[in-house]
């Protein structure tokens, strides 16, 4: 993995991404098939084992990383907590708020919180890049909203208005504990440590604290096969190879850009629920999921004549992809690999 040409990683990184975001879109579908089982119990199954599994497949990098790990044990536990919390109010949000704005809140800002995280803890500053590309995104998911609030208004019985205000302020929890952990995972994976170990630490004590949440509402899940089916699904498939696939891409792209990225999760989403669940998505939907589209083409189409990145100094801004070779794969490396080293401010 040494010497790989930055711009390559970065498309590589997003790539990974792109494609956890994928998997991700899926899950309001599944969850479809199982409406006895509450929102917090899908958050569980989902987060909780996706994360234990996570664990259990990187035991080996973990033991070898442990030393490191244990040193930067805040990071670690700020991540856990995010990852347990994350979930609870992802899904909650859309049981109280509506599927699409409970999505819209939750996805949609989190590029934002990111870039805050960022900017205040990293001293990173904003690409020009970054901030069109998240802005095209934003806009895509807001009609995606929109459009999924029009056609759902026909008909269907509407959250009451402390219902919907309370989904939106869990919205926006999930959008800064997604952006935390995202963060969190990032950090571990730029000081040294392999990602398979920083995701399986972070996602395994997360999924250890939702343990409790699962006992106490995961009845419904083994009411039936169905149920059992929707949350193995959800947690293998998104998940456990979801959550894989997004640590590889953060050892390559900024969490700003990681989850400006996962942008494309909604519009997954939408068209799911046209191909597979049987509903109609208006033009105004079919333009956000073009916005999105355009916005991920902003952030991975590489920069400069070849696609060669420009040379900048030190400090690095929000949304530009760490310069240089894959910051850590998931073998052991010894210290000092190749845009490792944290920017100003970034201790």
């Amino acid at each position: 993995m040494k010497g790989v040409h930055g711009g390559r990683s970065a498309t590589t990184g997003a790539l990974c991404v792109l494609a956890a975001s994928v998997l991700w879109g899926t899950t309001g579908t599944a969850a479809t098939f199982a409406p006895a089982v509450g929102p917090l119990a899908i958050g569980a199954v989902a987060m909780g084992l996706g994360g234990l599994l996570q664990a259990m497949a990187a035991t080996g990098p973990i033991s070898r990383s442990a030393s490191r790990l244990r040193a930067r044990r805040a990071t670690v536990l700020l991540g856990a907590v995010s990852v347990a919390v994350y979930p609870l109010a992802f899904y909650s949000s859309m049981h109280l708020a509506g599927v699409a704005v409970g999505t819209v809140v939750s996805i949609g800002t989190a590029p934002l919180a990111s870039a805050l995280i960022e900017r205040v803890v990293d001293r990173r500053g904003l690409t020009r890049r970054w901030m069109v590309a998240a802005s095209l995104g934003l806009l895509g998911t807001v009609l995606l909203c929109v459009a999924e609030a029009t056609r759902s208004s026909g008909g269907t019985r509407g959250s009451s208005l402390g219902g919907t205000l309370l989904g939106i302020a869990l919205g926006l929890v999930a959008a800064g504990t997604y952006a935390l952990y995202s963060w969190a995972a990032h950090r571990l994976i730029t000081r040294d440590i392999p990602s398979r170990a920083a995701m399986g630490a972070v996602f395994g004590l997360g999924g250890v604290l939702l343990v409790p949440v699962l006992l106490v509402t995961g009845g419904p899940l083994v009411d039936s096969w169905t149920n059992a089916a929707v949350g193995t699904y959800m947690a293998l498939v998104p998940m456990f190879a979801g959550y894989l696939l997004f640590g590889w891409g953060l050892a390559h792209v900024p969490a700003s850009t990681a989850t400006t990225l996962s942008l494309l999760e909604p519009a997954v989403a939408a068209v799911l629920a046209v191909l597979v669940v049987g509903e109609r998505l208006p033009a105004a939907g079919w333009a956000g999921v073009a916005l999105v589209v355009l916005c991920l083409a902003v952030l991975t189409l590489p920069t400069g004549a070849g696609g060669r990145p420009s040379r900048r100094g030190p400090r690095r801004a929000a949304g530009e992809a760490l310069p240089g070779a894959a910051v850590r794969d998931d073998r052991e490396h010894p210290a000092g690999v190749a845009g490792a080293r944290p920017g100003p401010g970034g201790r």
